[in-house]
């Protein structure tokens, strides 16, 4: 079950949501145990032979947790300080086995390990008060709008709202169904028909230039928008139960440098790496050679939590390479070169960065590569590329223009905030419109799961 499936939209959601709302709001602790049943079956739903991999997560890292805060509470920071290390190379081992061992990989353990740190590191850095309730830490982890692919909420951000379980003002809850409209819109509306062509073009044996380069722009929409779309809903779903998450995205495909893009893109994850991971080891409060090697071994396990294959890990590398160069030689470029070109690079630099993901060999990586350039191709452009480009011209249209904030900047100055006007019932109508057609083509298309799922 994924929150555009049809039986989440009609029968889980307004489970949860009547579950939770008809519980008085001074009755605090049965909300957290009803939300957390709630996600322990959400998440059954999707993989219930490997829940008891998550649960035993959930318990282990409570249970490190507890001690870590118990040796700190007696100045004991030397077996505070082992206890943590401890935790989080089983962590990160656990990590590495499912992703690297061929065994059956657990939905969403990628994501939920990086929380289960974020729980034992913010606990040992007195970044979050200790707390020996199980609830909070069980809450933190299994909450089921982000168990699965995130946002990775850091632990210090979710700790007082996790104790406090403030419900939703009435703006906030319909701010969160708006957000998870939009999210749900993005998903239905233009990632999957995007992904249909996309795969066409995937299984397509004779490939020109202009068909290898169609098939990088249909998956870099694709991957845009399935999972800012999976965010956007996420996000929009823990905010209509209370929960204040930062956005994931922010229009990457506008930035103007590599460094910009990284701070637009996938915004939690490099939050988490940036947190955990490039601060500890040095930040950029060091020498330029020890800064170098922080972002070399922040984007090498970058590529790693990504995938287990050697494209991941060379896309790590690709994308580390360009921010260091960014960083450190293009201030010059930056101030001559015009913003247009600057978004222009950035954005081809991102798309070619995605053949990394559906190629799942650095072979057959550099054989597409190789297409691109017309090496290997079937001509420039042949029928393939003619036909797919005419009958995808509108939904290329809009999803390009969906990858800017024109289209929100305008109805946010001219209908969102006109409440009680008619332009308000108007884009209220034209969103019921929306949905109705969103759940018509859920119907009658083959279901697709999200992208970020298989990572």
């Amino acid at each position: 079950m994924t929150f555009s499936s049809l039986t989440f939209l009609f029968l889980f959601l307004p489970v949860s949501v009547a579950a939770f709302y008809l519980i008085p709001a001074r009755f605090r602790t049965a909300r957290k145990i009803v939300l957390l049943a709630l996600s322990v079956l959400f998440y059954a739903w999707g993989d219930a032979s490997l829940l008891p991999v998550l649960l035993l997560s959930v318990c282990f890292n409570y249970f490190s947790g507890v001690q870590i805060s118990a040796l700190k509470e007696k100045n004991n920071l030397s077996a505070a300080r082992f206890v943590m290390i401890s935790a989080v190379a089983v962590n990160a081992g656990a990590l590495a086995f499912f992703k690297y061992a061929g065994v059956a990989f657990p939905l969403g353990v990628s994501f939920y390990t990086f929380s289960a740190i974020s729980y034992i590191l913010d606990l040992y850095m007195d970044r979050a008060e200790a707390d020996k309730n199980f609830l909070n830490a069980a809450f933190y982890m299994l909450f089921f709008p982000k168990v699965i692919s995130g946002p990775i909420v850091e632990y210090k951000d979710m700790q007082e709202q996790i104790r406090e379980m403030k419900a939703a003002s009435r703006e906030e809850f319909c701010g969160g169904l708006y957000l998870f409209l939009i999210g749900l819109f993005k998903k239905v509306l233009i990632a999957d028909p995007v992904g249909i062509t996309f795969d066409r073009l995937q299984a397509s044996s004779q490939v020109s230039a202009g068909t290898a380069w169609l098939t990088l722009i249909f998956y870099s929409l694709q991957l845009y928008f399935d999972f800012s779309g999976y965010s956007d809903m996420a996000i929009g779903l823990a905010r209509t139960f209370g929960f204040s998450f930062e956005m994931n995205f922010d229009y990457p495909y506008t930035s103007s440098s590599p460094t910009e893009f990284w701070r637009r893109w996938h915004i939690s994850l490099g939050r988490w790496f940036r947190d955990y991971v490039y601060i500890p080891l040095g930040g950029n409060r060091c020498s330029r050679s020890r800064q170098l090697l922080n972002l070399s071994v922040v984007w090498i396990l970058t590529g790693l939590w990504h995938g287990n294959t050697l494209p991941f890990l060379f896309w790590g590398i690709y994308h580390g390479a360009f921010v260091i160069l960014d960083k450190f030689c293009l201030k010059g470029f930056h101030e001559k070169a015009p913003k247009a070109f600057q978004v222009f690079l950035t954005t081809l630099m991102a798309f070619f960065g995605w053949s990394f993901f559906f190629n799942p060999t650095l072979a057959d990586w550099g054989t597409f590569a190789g297409r691109l350039i017309g090496i290997g191709a079937a001509g420039a452009i042949d029928g393939t590329f003619l036909y797919n480009l005419r009958t995808n011209a509108i939904l290329l249209v809009i999803a390009f223009i969906g990858c800017g904030p024109w289209i929100r900047r305008l109805h946010e100055k001219f209908i969102y905030r006109e409440k009680g006007s008619a332009a308000f019932w108007a884009s209220a109508a034209v969103h019921a419109v929306l949905f109705v057609f969103t759940i018509g083509n859920m119907v009658g298309s083959t279901y697709q799961t999200f992208l970020y799922f298989r990572f």
